[in-house]
């Protein structure tokens, strides 16, 4: 005779299976699509210029996993040529985000380099109307130097502050039914204190964006950030 508590447990592997099974992606969905990123962000824009470096903090190495993270990235020191000031931008694109596969925080990443981390809080990027940037601010240290910086994090269309959000969103395209890309955009300085550069790091940041084809900023900032900014100009 079968027990009751087996019938149970029968049952509960059965709602299990069904659960896996719904939770399986069944597509995949990349904002970047067939596009190269490098050209999608913009090398110069107001008193902006750039050139292409390779030696950024970065959480790309060629012989582990995090080299099937992202599959395309774009490093550069952006120059104004009013002030001096010089940005450093790191933008990477995985065009997979999956439990085994996710995008590595600063916050997780500097550490990593031998940096500190002696600031860390949530920032929001005021784009246009009521559109912003869900993003974080840190400062990060070593010896002989201190970097300011400001990311912010897409997991398809979700804007993830944290690894606790990532991991929710994560979850939240999982039960959807697809896999998505996701995208890193990360912006410094060295060479001025946090509490001067942070403003300039805002301001670029804006620039950035605006500067970035119309068609092309859901890459960046997702589509709904983007209908939204497109909503606050109607």
């Amino acid at each position: 005779m079968i027990a009751r508590r087996d019938i149970l447990m029968g049952g509960a592997c059965v709602v299990a299976a069904g659960a896996a099974l719904a939770l399986r992606p069944r597509r995949h969905v990349s904002l970047l699509g067939k596009d190269a990123l490098a050209t999608i962000v913009p090398r110069q824009f107001g008193d902006w210029s750039s050139h292409d470096v390779s030696d950024l903090v970065a959480p790309k190495t060629e012989d582990n996993l995090s080299a099937k993270l992202y599959n395309q990235t774009v490093g550069r020191v952006y120059r104004n040529l009013a002030t001096g000031s010089d940005v450093m931008v790191l933008i990477a694109h995985g065009d997979t985000q999956s439990d085994s596969l996710q995008l590595h925080r600063p916050e997780v990443c500097y550490p990593a380099f031998g940096f500190a981390i002696s600031d860390n809080r949530p920032l929001r990027l005021r784009l246009s109307g009521e559109a912003s940037i869900p993003a974080r601010r840190l400062v990060a240290k070593a010896p002989g130097r201190r970097e300011s910086i400001v990311y912010w994090s897409r997991l398809g269309d979700f804007m993830p502050v944290n690894s606790g959000e990532q991991r929710l969103d994560r979850l939240k395209t999982a039960m959807g039914g697809y896999v998505a890309d996701g995208l890193l955009a990360r912006f410094s300085m060295t060479s001025l204190p946090p509490e001067e550069a942070f403003p300039v790091l805002q301001d670029f940041v804006l620039g950035l964006v605006a500067a970035t084809p119309v068609d092309k900023r859901k890459v960046l900032i997702g589509e709904r950030l983007v209908r939204a900014m497109i909503g606050a100009k109607a």
